[in-house]
């Protein structure tokens, strides 16, 4: 197909778009749900909760509706005040809608995920521009620009490890990251509207005051979520981006901050009043102590990490579509601060995106204790400076036809089908390259007899094929997003999510039927105790205190210490595997074996006879 046939195809579509405005919502809503359901929403409570730390969010939030306590959180029949309460107030409402089960206990953070790729959209769609050259230009950018760009950018929002893990996961990782998000999109519509509105009559409060309100609102939400960092990161990139585009002063004088602060306090700070006029010091030193200047002063939990910690984990969280990021990223110009000083608002999304990335890296980068988690609320702003650079590509508007751009992206383009075959060549060989593992003794048997690393390589050859047919035909090159994106969309639901099954099936399935015999077998007044690493999800599916014995207690006289104690009840349920029981000396006549279930069994025992072996 020639250039020319390609133009008169382009101009079609153009027109046929401006003549059918509500068949395109019709088509953008259908996509915003097809792309949410294949991410988010299918299958999202077959498979039970995954240790460690969603049962200990979830059963928190089980507490409070059990117990009618909405201010203090329990877990395990102790106060849990890592993280402020936004999680387990809605994990705890939506038990209350749809029952206490997997599906509601993830309901909240599906959703909070959906919402930042609805409000991407809509974001992309307003002012999806690449670059200032083009408000520059005479010409305006065409509606068929703004929703290429608003349904591509919604796809890859939502369409990566990332996003798609943290938001099938019942912990507060997602509201932290969607408060930020939303609340940075919210500014930069307020940003961008504002100066729309500058010659025009405005109303009590205009369309960008309200978008300013909504930035206030959403950080009071994430603040409630994990805590100051919610503020302390939009904060930073707001007030660098302003003072390198040199809007700092109009945005000071348009915000509408009695309105936003007022709404910031009123959500956000009525529970941490509560909370410490209920616990005091107890609570300021766990929260504010342990898990805000602790965790990013010293290493917290075992979670250290290199200055370039996050490089791979940014690279590997985008996947397919971080190995444009570079280009996109080089696309903006950045350093051409005068060109963007001198640029209109509206053309600012992907400059601004580029700072919101560049201050969460820099920032956890310095922290001491880290998580991949952490820069999860980066990853929409990664995915908008794709997209607007794809958005360029499609709309055949850029302004090197030769020379380094097309290198580079050629190299990108390589760098993507490399990245395609090798999740290829990994998926058809992971039968040999997964290792032995004593918690899912059948798992690669039961991957080799599903087929599905056969059916996972072939979709990511053919989406390899696809992208290389792409990047051979000149004419196509722009397409190439759309291998990435039915490759990742065809192996997560066809592989991935089958895949998490087999997982669940073989790893926390035998804990949630041993839990249930505890709560048949359990004697009143009988207390429950589990050898080695603590698995929360006992603490949920028993619904119950879990006593937790590690092998350094065993090790070292803890464990005969706990036994020693004198109780009303002389028996104890043991969960435990095999080693640990041998640790202590016990032989199978020494206690009553009640049930095993993969690598654990379930036993009872009289204590004394621990202390008696261990003497």
């Amino acid at each position: 197909m020639d250039n020319l046939t390609l133009e008169t195809e382009e101009k079609n579509l153009s027109k046929l778009w401006k003549k059918n405005p509500k068949k395109i919502w019709i088509f953008s809503s259908f996509w915003l749900f097809l792309i949410s359901y294949v991410a988010f929403l299918a299958k999202l409570g077959d498979i039970g909760l995954m240790d460690k730390t969603e049962p200990m969010f979830v059963e928190a939030a089980r507490q409070m509706v059990v117990t009618g306590d909405w201010v203090t959180p329990y877990w395990n029949g102790e106060t849990r005040f890592d993280k402020p309460p936004l999680t387990y107030w809605l994990v705890g409402l939506s038990f209350k809608v749809f029952g206490i089960n997997e599906f509601a206990a993830r309901l909240p953070s599906t959703l909070a995920a959906i919402a930042v790729v609805i409000l991407g959209f809509y974001t992309l769609r307003s002012f999806g521009l690449s670059t200032p050259k083009k408000a520059e230009s005479s010409s305006q950018p065409s509606q068929q620009t703004l929703w290429l760009s608003a349904i591509i950018g919604s796809a890859i929002i939502a369409l990566n490890p990332f996003w798609v893990g943290w938001g099938r996961t019942g912990v507060s990782d997602m509201f932290l990251a969607s408060g930020i998000g939303m609340s940075l999109l919210s500014f930069f519509l307020g940003y961008a509207y504002s100066e729309k509105e500058q010659n025009h009559q405005k109303s009590i409060l205009s369309v960008g005051q309200v978008w300013y309100i909504a930035f206030w609102v959403f950080m009071a939400l994430g603040v409630l979520a994990k805590g100051p960092v919610a503020i302390v990161l939009p904060g930073l990139i707001v007030i660098t981006f302003l003072l390198y585009v040199g809007r700092f002063t109009e945005v000071v004088k348009e915000t509408p901050w009695l309105l936003g602060i007022s709404s910031f306090l009123l959500i956000s700070v009525p529970w941490f009043i509560l909370v410490t006029l209920a616990h005091g010091q107890e609570y300021i030193d766990t929260f504010f102590g342990l898990h805000n200047v602790q965790r990013f002063t010293s290493v917290v939990s075992r979670h250290p990490g290199a200055w370039y910690y996050y490089f791979p984990v940014v690279l590997v969280g985008l996947l397919p579509w971080s190995m444009y990021l570079p280009l996109a990223i080089a696309r903006l110009r950045f350093w051409q601060r005068q060109r963007w000083i001198n640029s209109p608002r509206s053309t600012h999304l992907g400059l601004f995106c580029l700072f919101w990335v560049v201050v969460i890296f820099v920032f956890f980068s310095s922290s001491v204790t880290k998580l991949a988690g952490y820069v999860l609320p980066l990853i929409p702003a990664t995915a908008i400076i794709v997209t607007l650079f794809w958005a360029e590509q499609v709309d055949n508007k850029t302004e090197e036809k030769q020379g380094i751009w097309t290198l580079l992206f050629l190299v990108s383009g390589l760098a993507n089908i490399g990245i395609l075959i090798g999740l290829a060549a990994a998926s058809f060989m992971s039968p040999q390259l997964i290792g032995d593992d004593a918690m899912m003794p059948q798992f690669v048997q039961l991957l080799q007899q599903s087929n599905l690393a056969i059916k996972g390589g072939l979709i990511w050859s053919f989406a390899a094929l696809g992208a290389i047919i792409l990047l051979v035909f000149r004419n196509y090159r722009r397409w190439i997003w759309a291998a990435n994106l039915v490759g990742f969309m065809a192996f997560f639901a066809w592989v991935g999510l089958p895949v998490a099954g087999i997982v669940d099936n073989q790893r926390q399935l035998p804990l949630r039927e041993l839990s249930s015999i505890v709560k048949q077998e359990r004697q009143p007044g009988e207390r429950l105790v589990f050898f080695g690493f603590m698995r929360p999800t006992l603490v949920y599916y028993t619904q119950d205190v879990v006593d937790s014995i590690t092998e350094s207690d065993i090790d070292n006289g803890p464990a005969l210490q706990y036994f020693s104690k004198p109780g009303n009840i002389p028996t104890v349920l043991i969960i435990s595997e095999q080693k640990y029981l041998k640790k202590l000396k016990l032989e199978p006549s020494d206690y009553e074996i009640i049930k095993k279930e993969g690598l654990y069994q379930l036993i009872r025992i009289d204590k004394r006879k621990i202390v008696e072996k261990a003497k």
